[in-house]
């Protein structure tokens, strides 16, 4: 059974996420880790000599409060939902998001993470920041990027973006065995740029290698990609676009705030950032 992290601070942006969390672990046979981090401010205890265990004690407890009235809530959703058989386990852990995000995946066996992401500045806090560096980069489990535009609907359609490199071929194969399972279909694009390199033999080769599977290859020349991926997402009704993340450069360029605008306001889907 697969394990997907749902960081979560109970925002409404998790709270949409969790939507997706629920109905991906649906999909993929999956149980989900609820996880809940918390920073404690740092105190001189030589000046709170007397209180110092005190306010720490009093920190924790309305962590641990909050934690354990917001569970149900989630649960409560499940139960609408009729996804309540979804086992789901939690962790209310204390330390930076990032570094405990790590330690989750580690522990819990992680295969997948899910996370809520707010608009631009969302998503410019995600690529941008240090979140970028330690959960796009540094983990080696895929991160489904929620925007809160982006409300669950059946996913029917997912892209996937390549370079026809060999290495791109096993997260396209993981590409297609989630659509498999939900019997969706998937969009294969490849932006043809003057400097590209991918020879037509290539571009056979894998349309023929993958001519059985529910799968749609597009090559579009352009030099313009990133607009073309905006358009290719807004035009071919895609529900989820997959993406690699040696390309991170390009991440930071797609969410910029006009482009980020753009496919927020018209279709606000999820972005599944795979690694190689």
């Amino acid at each position: 059974m697969k394990k997907i992290l749902f960081p979560t601070d109970f925002s409404e942006v998790a709270t949409n996420a969790f939507v997706h969390a629920l109905e991906f672990a649906k999909v993929v046979n999956g149980e989900l880790v609820l996880l809940h981090t918390f920073e404690l401010p740092i105190y001189d205890n030589q000046f709170f000599p007397e209180n110092y265990n005190v306010i720490f004690d009093s920190l924790q407890l309305s962590e641990f409060d909050m934690f354990k009235d917001e569970i149900p809530k989630l649960r409560a959703i499940a139960e609408e939902r009729k996804l309540d058989k979804i086992k789901m386990s939690h962790r209310l852990m204390d330390g930076n998001l990032i570094y405990n995000i790590k330690k989750a995946i580690k522990e819990e066996k992680i295969n997948f993470v899910v996370m809520g992401t707010s608009g631009a500045s969302g998503w410019e806090a995600f690529f941008l920041g240090s979140n970028a560096d330690s959960v796009i980069s540094a983990i080696d489990v895929p991160v489904l990027c929620v925007p809160l535009e982006a409300k669950f609907k059946k996913i029917e359609t997912i892209g996937f973006t390549t370079r026809y490199r060999a290495k791109d071929k096993k997260a396209l194969k993981d590409v297609i065995n989630i659509a498999k399972k939900t019997n969706a279909k998937v969009r294969c694009l490849y932006v043809k740029t003057g400097n590209s390199d991918v020879s037509e033999t290539t571009i056979k080769h894998w349309e023929t290698e993958f001519k059985s599977e529910p799968i749609q290859f597009s090559v579009i020349p352009s030099d313009d990609v990133k607009g073309t991926i905006l358009d290719f997402v807004l035009f071919k009704d895609i529900d989820v676009l997959a993406m690699l993340t040696y390309k991170r450069n390009f991440f930071v360029e797609l969410f910029n705030l006009s482009l980020t605008q753009k496919i927020v306001n018209t279709s606000g889907i999820p972005i599944l950032a795979m690694h190689e």
